[in-house]
């Protein structure tokens, strides 16, 4: 017997977690499109379509017969959100009503303050230390207001993302540099304490599998993604015996620099605002998503690790 492949759309296919994401569904047997500003696209598997996210139109033409919209597309270098980000979570919403489809949202801890801290749960207050914080929660609200009146949502909320094609985060800019031998390392805040990393082909396969038990999902469903809850000395072990540099130096980040560009680059001014995360250990609370998985996706740290700088052209 014969059954039609599901079909998924995936705005931001061309970043980190939207490429991980869009390569779990193919391997599940959906279809997938992406809807992007370029001519052409990458992975031939995937229906490209040319289309903007922050047009409404092309949207709910390029999700038109989907069962899901993955809405894994953000303003590029922290520019630009109070502009960008609302509209084009509404104009996915607008899909979503239009096609009956379910909205995936890779979340961020930028949602929550400080008095969240350190162990965070779905439930935990959010109240944002930052203006874009504040907007991943308007999102957020956006979604489940919707919920309210038909559309379904999935949220699975991350720590700092590396790995896969992803090279707008911590991990790439901050801490290595990307297609240059390794040297040393900067870490953002104290080596002792622990943070929340996300590898993100580990987030593409949890997302995917989430989505085989869509049965069981909430209409607003909401989970948080462990992954690697690891202090900044144990990531530098990992990254040296990887390279094979066992005297590789790790040096402060330079946080004075970026307060001094702070005022003439929009990245550094919202880059700078994100220090308070890097100032307490933070940790997301998985044990929801073990429960309704039995089985979340987990990559080896040192494994995730050697293929992240593998693919960041940093390996020997």
């Amino acid at each position: 017997m014969n059954t039609i492949p599901r079909t998924a759309l995936v705005l931001g296919a061309t970043g980190g977690v939207g490429s991980e994401i869009a390569r779990a569904l193919l391997e599940g047997g959906w279809q997938v499109r992406a809807l992007t500003r370029r001519r052409g696209g990458g992975d031939p598997a995937i229906r490209w379509m040319h289309g903007d996210a922050m047009h409404r139109d092309d949207v709910v033409s390029a999700a038109a017969g989907a069962s899901v919209i993955v809405h894994a597309v953000n303003p590029p270098g922290y520019r630009d959100w109070e502009r960008l980000v609302i509209p084009m979570i509404d104009n996915t919403i607008a899909a979503a009503r239009s096609s009956d489809a379910r909205i995936v949202l890779p979340g961020t801890i930028y949602n929550y303050g400080p008095d969240a801290f350190p162990l965070l749960h779905e439930d935990s207050p959010q109240h944002a230390a930052t203006r874009k914080g504040e907007i991943r929660v308007e999102l957020e609200h956006r979604m489940q207001q919707a919920a309210g009146d038909g559309v379904r949502s999935l949220i699975l909320r991350c720590g700092d993302f590396f790995g896969g094609g992803a090279g707008n985060n911590w991990f790439a800019q901050g801490i290595v540099k990307p297609g240059k031998p390794l040297r040393s390392i900067h870490y953002p805040g104290n080596p002792s304490l622990g943070h929340a990393w996300a590898y993100l082909p580990d987030v593409g396969d949890t997302v995917a599998a989430l989505l085989e038990r869509e049965a069981s999902l909430d209409m607003f469903a909401r989970f948080h993604f462990a992954g690697h809850f690891v202090s900044g000395d144990t990531l530098h072990a990992a990254i040296r015996h990887v390279v094979g540099k066992p005297n590789l130096p790790m040096r402060r980040f330079p946080w004075p620099l970026v307060t001094l560009g702070a005022p003439f680059n929009e990245t550094l001014r919202e880059l700078r605002k994100m220090r308070y995360l890097w100032q307490e250990p933070i940790q997301l609370d998985g044990t929801r998503l073990q429960a309704f998985l039995g089985n979340v996706p987990h990559t080896p740290l040192e494994q995730a690790v050697q293929a992240s700088l593998g693919m960041l052209g940093v390996l020997p």
